[in-house]
């Protein structure tokens, strides 16, 4: 491998099967001296539970998975990304969100990559949904990539955005999404200019009138009064104020939004919206809400989701079924109810035709789509804002 100023590996040799365990590329070497390495193996992905106890996933990472397996002669089906899953079916049959078939000899060293693209993609995607969910109407931007090696930057803004968030703070992420960055002013500017008020007017002066101006009110003084002072300074040019306290300082974090938002209204500054930083994730993120919270800069809770712990394993060698100890083997058809999104997950080509749902009786209906056929496209990708919007609609019958 290259030698890289930043320890990173390239999209070259991610293809090439270079960043991968050493054990697959043995079983390769074994294969090939065997003559076995053509052998036509099935194998799909699964996980036996989900995070923290989560009920449900966001599946993400599917376009890198694609571009990984792209040109390689195996056919590849998946649930479409940004689906809603449950690790297991309604009657424990853990449910596959992917599915490779070809030589196994051939895709073994893409095990490791794969699962990568997909775990924690699927994890950050989740726990923005999650984020979403408990923000109801606010709006949320994902300011995580802070927190992160900067090289999955934009893995971890698409992964948030398809998720839920509305907006990301990362030009590489905001980028990829073809969407502006969003944010307003670091406690830096307002150090380095000596005053809160002098930075909120530089940046008044400064700054087109299309960037919002939301004053950061906590870096030296009491959040009520920063509060007062910026819609004194701003008057009607003040979008938003933000408070973005440390954990050590911030005591009743609800009862300062609360009093902020109380005290700008007495003096006609009801439409300014109150937007809360630092340290916020889904279990804070209600009670602000119920204060009157307008909006939210969530970062590390959203980019260090905990990951998805998927695994993949053969299902089937030479058209037989095989599986490792705990695992059921056999090529698998998951089916979903668009009604109340229950999944039941059937051998494949056991039925004629779709099965019903056990709890409300309306149909069900398959949920993979085919992605490759002997490593070419067959399906197209959507883009991210249809993938979002599928997200958001599934969540409103969560």
């Amino acid at each position: 491998m290259r030698r890289s100023p930043f320890h990173t590996a390239s999209a070259e040799e991610i293809r090439a099967g270079k960043v991968t365990d050493v054990y697959f590329a043995r079983t390769q070497e074994i294969l090939k001296a065997k003559g076995l390495d053509r052998r036509a193996g099935v194998a799909e992905f699964t996980v036996g539970e989900l995070p923290l106890g989560w009920p449900w996933g966001i599946f993400c990472g599917l376009e890198e998975a694609v571009s990984l397996l792209e040109g390689l002669p195996v056919d590849l089906q998946a649930l479409p990304e940004g689906t809603l899953f449950p690790a297991r079916d309604e009657t424990g049959v853990r449910v596959p969100v992917m599915t490779i078939a070809g030589a196994y000899g051939r895709f073994c060293l893409h095990e490791t990559p794969a699962l990568g693209l997909i775990c924690q993609a699927t994890g950050v995607a989740t726990r923005a949904a999650r984020i979403r969910l408990a923000a109801g109407s606010s709006s949320v931007i994902a300011f995580g990539t802070r927190r992160m090696h900067p090289a999955i930057a934009p893995m971890l803004d698409r992964a948030s955005y398809l998720g839920g968030c509305d907006a990301v703070s990362n030009f590489a992420g905001a980028r990829l999404i073809g969407r502006p960055p969003q944010g307003t002013m670091p406690h830096a500017l307002i150090v380095v200019l000596g005053d809160p008020q002098a930075a909120w007017e530089a940046f008044d002066r400064t700054l087109p009138r299309s960037v919002p101006r939301v004053a950061l009110i906590d870096t030296y003084s009491d959040e009520k009064a920063e509060a007062l002072l910026a819609a004194r300074t701003l008057g009607k040019r003040l979008d938003g104020v933000r408070l973005d306290t440390p954990a050590s300082r911030r005591g009743n974090l609800a009862e300062l939004v609360r009093e902020v938002r109380w005290e700008l209204g007495l003096r006609g500054f009801s439409r300014v919206r109150v937007i809360v930083s630092g340290g916020i994730g889904e279990e804070q993120i209600p009670p602000l809400v119920a204060a009157g919270a307008d909006g939210f800069g969530v970062g590390t809770a959203i980019s260090n989701a905990p990951t998805v712990d998927f695994a993949m394993d053969l299902v089937e060698m030479e058209g037989r079924p095989c599986a490792k100890r705990g695992k059921f083997g056999g090529r698998k058809e998951p089916y979903r109810c668009s009604r109340c999104l229950g999944v039941r997950v059937i051998p494949s080509g056991a039925v004629s035709k779709a099965p019903r749902c056990s709890r409300c009786r309306a149909p069900m209906k398959g949920m993979f789509r085919r992605y490759l056929k002997s490593g070419k496209r067959v399906s197209p990708l959507p883009p991210v804002d249809s993938i979002r919007s599928f997200v958001l609609d599934q969540l409103k019958r969560v």
